[in-house]
């Protein structure tokens, strides 16, 4: 269930057992280590097989949306077996048990999303299968693209590699950061942002802990990264404001610049058919700006798009 050590560590990080995940983890030891001047046996890293890990022939909205990757990680944060767990924060859900607090994030990565198949959206082949479960990669490419037909691929990098080399789908989406992580960087085109808006969050990687941990939370605010903790909080106080679910289809890029933060989002009916979008600036960790936008977006959206989130108009 975890690495063997040499000696008691200092700190416990839960990790989900994929190989992407447990490269995230390793990369969060090996930053605690340069900041506390740990030996690497001072961190473990305790694995949990989720449930999202588990279930791969549905997509997540359809048997309970991001909180089966945070489950049974979070049992085991809440009865102290780890100290901290570690997470892809594009992954976790918007509301999290008070419980709980995010004790750090790591600088965040490449934010954007990969093509693999084709070397651009326009470049995909006509009336193409695009493989993807992501309710925003879904209705962004139909956007773009309404010719082409999105079928249902699940799972890991490698997993979801291999079934695009099945003739599953022709071409799909992967995270820039993630192909990174696993060292395989030259996989597929990267999107530009201003033409393929990311998901909250993506390239993120957050390490939470229990609230009423002082000890842990002050060891992991020496490896937080001020600026990309502020853009994870901005992203994810739009998706809080939106009231969304498993099924809304949302894209949104925070940019730190300087004391402020500037937000780009997006909100799109299911289909594609239906393209909300509008920008604001706002000083970091203020909750105002992204609530404002939220409203400003659902108020210019139809009902297609409105009824897949619950804040009113």
């Amino acid at each position: 269930m975890s690495e063997k050590q040499a000696s008691s560590p200092i700190l416990r990080l839960g990790t989900r057992e994929s190989p992407l995940a447990m490269a995230q983890a390793v990369e969060t030891r090996e930053r605690l280590c340069r900041a506390h001047g740990w030996a690497p046996d001072q961190v473990e890293l305790v694995t949990v097989k989720a449930s999202g890990d588990k279930i791969l022939d549905r997509p997540l909205a359809d048997i309970g949306g991001k909180a089966l990757w945070t489950k049974e990680l979070d049992q085991w944060l809440g009865e102290g077996h780890v100290d901290a767990c570690v997470h892809s924060m594009k992954d976790v859900e918007t509301i999290r048990p008070e419980a709980f607090v995010i004790g750090a994030i790591l600088p965040r990565a490449d934010r954007r999303d990969v093509l693999v198949g084709a070397d651009s959206i326009a470049a995909i082949p006509h009336g193409a299968r695009v493989g993807t479960s992501a309710p925003r990669r879904a209705a962004q490419l139909l956007n773009h693209r309404p010719d082409c037909e999105v079928v249902g691929i699940r799972g890991n990098v490698a997993t979801r590699l291999a079934k695009l080399e099945a003739g599953e789908a022709d071409v799909t989406f992967l995270a820039a950061a993630g192909l990174a992580r696993l060292g395989q960087a030259d996989v597929g085109t990267p999107l530009d942002c201003d033409n393929w808006v990311p998901a909250a969050a993506q390239g993120a990687i957050g390490i939470e802990c229990r609230a009423d941990d002082e000890r842990v939370r002050e060891l992991l605010a020496a490896i937080d990264d001020k600026a990309s903790h502020a853009e994870v909080l901005a992203d994810r106080a739009l998706l809080a404001a939106l009231g969304g679910n498993c099924h809304s289809s949302v894209a949104v890029d925070s940019r730190c610049e300087g004391t402020a933060i500037r937000m780009r989002a997006v909100v799109f009916s299911p289909d594609g058919r239906e393209r909300v979008e509008g920008e604001t600036a706002f000083t970091a960790h203020d909750e105002n700006g992204p609530r404002e936008l939220a409203r400003d977006l659902l108020s210019r959206s139809s009902e297609a798009i409105r009824k897949h989130f619950s804040q009113p108009a």
